[in-house]
């Protein structure tokens, strides 16, 4: 185990933290560049991918940070997480509460920061993901000096990228053609395209204007959402390669930036007046 930490120490790459003896754990500590830490879902997305779809993407991202550059520390993903009322009555979806969603992810990024890294990225799978992550990255980052980067893999690939992959059709739907393909693009043997029909989502409205629509079970709707006969393994190739390219540029840009002060360092005496 001490050679792969000095391979890692001297060329970069991702070190799993279940992996490292206590012996050496501020040598590590000392040494790495950012924690990573991928989170996901228990959750239901259609008869043809698994229910670790959101595990699958967010620790298959994560792990494109194995070639780069950078010193990351690999930290075990989170599994459980909170999930939208449309899946949460499907078969296999384990969801928690929001508060405690966000209580929880709280204590895990809390842990890792106090452990000795103060950069931590997030890998996120699962779209719900976002607030609750946002809301536990606010409030550790009030009590201890952090730098912390959220990351979708789902953004990494632009809409007009997608629209050239699958055709203007629609594609990003959860357990759409984009979705399957990123999976098909790690585990191919977890997918089973042929087990759900096209599933064509609900027509958005026709407004330009920004919004967020939710509904406890939007019609058309069986748990997932999309046009699964257009997924291939060779878009969850151009997929992977092209996000995780992008990932790895994120964090090379986010590195070169000097970390913050520690909370309140500024903050003006209210004392006075």
């Amino acid at each position: 185990m001490d050679e792969l930490i000095e391979r890692w120490r001297t060329g970069g790459g991702l070190l799993p933290v279940t992996r490292v003896p206590g012996h050496a754990f501020a040598a590590v500590t000392g040494a790495a560049d950012l924690a990573v830490l991928p989170v996901g879902a228990v959750e239901w997305h259609g008869p043809h991918l698994p229910i670790g779809t959101d595990l699958i993407l967010a620790e298959g991202f994560a792990g494109e940070l194995a070639t780069g550059s950078a010193r990351a520390v690999l930290f075990p993903a989170t599994p459980y997480a909170a999930c939208p009322g449309q899946t949460r009555q499907w078969p296999g979806t384990v969801a928690l509460r929001p508060e405690i969603a966000v209580g929880y992810l709280a204590d895990v990024l809390a842990g890792i920061v106090e452990a000795g890294f103060p950069r931590v990225l997030v890998v996120n799978g699962h779209d719900a993901n976002m607030s609750t992550v946002r809301a536990a990255m606010e409030w550790v980052s009030g009590r201890q000096r952090a730098s912390m980067m959220l990351v979708n893999w789902f953004q990494l690939v632009g809409p007009d990228e997608t629209a050239e992959m699958f055709g203007e059709l629609p594609a990003r739907g959860h357990g759409g053609a984009y979705e399957s393909s990123a999976v098909l693009g790690f585990d191919p043997d977890a997918v089973r395209l042929d087990a759900a029909p096209d599933l064509p989502p609900k027509p958005k409205l026709p407004t330009p204007y920004p919004y967020v629509l939710v509904e406890s079970r939007p019609d058309p709707w069986q748990g997932w959402s999309g046009h699964v006969s257009l997924a291939g393994e060779e878009a969850g190739e151009r997929i992977r390669v092209t996000a995780g390219a992008r990932l790895r540029e994120l964090v090379e840009a986010w590195l070169a930036a000097p970390l913050p002060g520690p909370p309140g360092a500024d903050r003006p005496d209210q004392t006075t007046g």
